[in-house]
C-alpha cells in the first residue's frame, strides 16, 4: 500500500530533534578532543574539558535556547573553559609563603611598611594641625573647597562672603599646607655636613 506524500512518515522513520541534536554534537566530538589535547598536552584534561563543553551546550539547548551553529558554541565553550583552566593553574602556581625562608619572602607594599606608615601619621597629624590652626573663617573656606569638593562660587554662597574673599581664604590655606610639607621634609632629610 503506497503511502500518500501527505502522510507522516512511520514511526520508526521519523527522527527526533534531540536526536537530531546528539548527532550534530557527536559529529564533533573527536574534532573538539583533538583541539583540546593540542591546547593542554594531556588526554585525560582534554577529554574533561570535551566532555563539560558539551554539557553546557546540551544544557542551554534543554533550556530552550536557539543554537544556530553547534560546532560553534562548543568551540567557544572549550576556550572559555581553557581559560578558566589557565587563570586556576596560575592562581595555584605561587609558591607557599610558609615555606620560603625569612629573606625570601616578598615585602610588604612600601605603604604598609612600618616606617612609611608611621611618616604617614606624622604628615597627616602635621597637616591637620596646620588646618586646624587657620583662622576660622579661612580654615572653613579651606575645608569646603578641598575636602568638601564645591567650587570658590558654591563656598561664597554657603559662607555669605564674596567668591575673591574666598579664594584669599583658600590661598592661604594652601600657602600653609605647603610651608608644613616643607617643614615635614626638612625634618627627614638627613642634616648636610659642611665643609670644615
Amino acid at each position: 500500500m503506497a503511502r500518500s506524500p501527505r502522510d507522516p512518515a512511520p514511526l520508526d522513520f521519523q527522527v527526533h530533534p534531540a536526536a537530531t541534536r546528539c548527532v550534530l554534537l557527536e559529529r564533533y566530538y573527536r574534532e573538539l578532543l583533538h583541539f583540546l589535547q593540542r591546547q593542554v598536552s594531556d588526554r585525560d584534561a582534554a577529554a574533561d574539558l570535551a566532555q563539560e563543553s558539551y554539557a553546557r551546550v546540551l544544557a542551554a539547548q534543554h533550556a530552550g535556547r536557539d543554537i544556530l551553529d553547534v560546532r560553534a558554541l562548543l568551540y567557544r565553550t572549550a576556550r572559555n573553559l581553557l581559560v578558566d583552566r589557565h587563570r586556576r593553574t596560575e592562581v595555584r602556581r605561587h609558591d607557599e609563603l610558609d615555606a620560603l625562608a625569612d629573606t625570601e619572602q616578598p615585602p610588604a607594599p612600601r605603604h604598609l611598611q612600618p616606617e612609611e606608615a608611621l611618616a604617614s601619621q606624622q604628615i597627616l597629624r602635621a597637616y591637620a594641625g596646620t588646618i586646624d590652626r587657620l583662622p576660622p573663617r579661612c580654615r572653613e573656606a579651606f575645608v569646603l573647597h578641598v575636602f568638601d569638593d564645591l567650587s570658590h562660587a558654591q563656598v561664597a554662597q554657603q559662607m555669605g562672603i564674596s567668591v575673591s574673599m574666598v579664594e584669599k581664604h583658600i590661598v592661604r590655606g594652601m600657602l600653609a599646607c605647603r610651608l608644613c610639607e616643607r617643614s615635614v621634609s626638612a625634618q627627614d632629610s638627613p642634616p648636610t655636613r659642611t665643609p670644615g
